[in-house]
């Protein structure tokens, strides 16, 4: 089998906390559009959709087939058995999952990751240090595939990745930093709330740019802490160091 590296995006119309956000527009443009649109800009890898067979989710397909992006669609909880078919059929290797309340992808992200992947071997691997929404992962294809073979419980199998990360004793893990130029992990880019959205539309609106590079957010965010400090009072949510943590639901 010849395979190639590809991006899977996991979106869905069903959201629980904000339903329909991938259809949400964000400037002339809905937020699945604008994640799309970023990843397919990377030009490193093959871009597919990843969506579930609800008729709601009907529109996010037509959008993705407007930019020529396949679709894939599959189980709406279980994420880890889409995913890992959505690579199957494609013949993906290595995968970069993205999800779609990340309007802010890094452009260059799944390429860095990708390249990290082949330079150490590592199995799976995902940069630490840029703003919360801004990152992808990446893993090989066996990978993944062991995970939706082994992985049994509701909260591995919507999460996807934990099982990977939590297992060293079966998976490489590597170690990777942001650039240090990106690295701003207390900035909130990810759209999981209307609170959520409407602080990323104030932000591309400030960039002054439909299509605007991680960097010039990160510089129109200003001093604006949006997940506080350890023992601030005004503390609301923990700090986690992978960019999907159990806060995020599925996509």
């Amino acid at each position: 089998m010849r395979t190639r590296a590809g991006i899977v995006l996991q979106a869905r119309y069903g959201s629980s906390r904000l339903r329909g956000k991938a259809l949400e527009m964000i400037g002339g443009r809905t937020i699945l559009e604008h994640c799309l649109r970023r990843l397919i800009r990377g030009g490193v890898a093959h871009v597919v959709l990843a969506t579930t067979c609800e008729p709601d989710d009907d529109a996010l397909a037509t959008i993705a087939r407007g930019l020529n992006v396949p679709v894939f669609r599959g189980s709406t909880d279980d994420v880890l058995g889409r995913l890992a078919e959505a690579a199957r059929t494609f013949e993906l290797d290595p995968v970069i999952r993205a999800t779609g309340d990340n309007p802010a992808v890094d452009v260059q992200a799944a390429g860095r990751v990708l390249a990290a992947l082949r330079a150490t071997g590592a199995d799976y691997g995902c940069e630490e240090g840029l703003p919360v929404g801004a990152a992808v992962e990446g893993m090989t294809a066996a990978a993944l595939y062991e995970a939706e073979r082994l992985a049994h419980t509701p909260y591995d199998r919507e999460h996807v990745t934990t099982f990977v990360r939590r297992r060293s004793d079966r998976f490489r893990v590597a170690d990777l930093m942001a650039p240090p130029s990106l690295v701003s992990p207390l900035l909130r880019l990810t759209v999981d709330t209307a609170e959520d959205l409407a602080w990323v539309r104030e932000l591309f609106s400030r960039s002054q740019s439909d299509d605007p590079s991680l960097a010039a957010l990160i510089s129109a965010s200003g001093s604006r802490r949006t997940w506080p400090l350890p023992g601030d009072p005004a503390r609301r949510v923990p700090l986690f160091r992978a960019p999907y943590s159990r806060r995020q639901e599925v996509a």
